[in-house]
């Protein structure tokens, strides 16, 4: 199992959740994520302390799904297809254990 996490730095999140919906795809959780704006604290310097760190998205929307191995490579092209600009991070997930019921594994997700 996967976890796939996609930060984007505009409001691509409608495509791409109908998208994965139909590949079979649900549980999607979408959050969204404020930048520093375009005056952050003075504290805030890039390495030498000369100029003022920009941040590359000053919204952002995370896009997170959890899903089987096989589904990895049509949910990367969906969410790639279906937004403008951002970050695709994808991690393993070593055990899903359902609360309720105690079953682990796959079939839980």
């Amino acid at each position: 199992m996967l976890r796939i996490e996609a930060l984007l730095g505009d409001n691509d999140v409608m495509a791409i959740s109908e998208n994965l919906r139909k590949i079979g795809i649900g549980g999607i959780t979408v959050k969204k994520v404020r930048g520093r704006g375009k005056t952050p604290p003075p504290e805030i310097h890039s390495g030498k302390g000369r100029a003022v760190f920009q941040p590359q998205f000053s919204e952002k929307y995370v896009v997170e799904v959890i899903i089987s191995k096989k589904k990895e490579d049509e949910a990367v092209e969906i969410i790639k297809k279906n937004s403008r600009r951002g970050k695709i991070m994808i991690e393993p997930i070593l055990r899903v254990i359902d609360i309720a019921t105690g079953i682990e594994g796959e079939t839980v997700i």
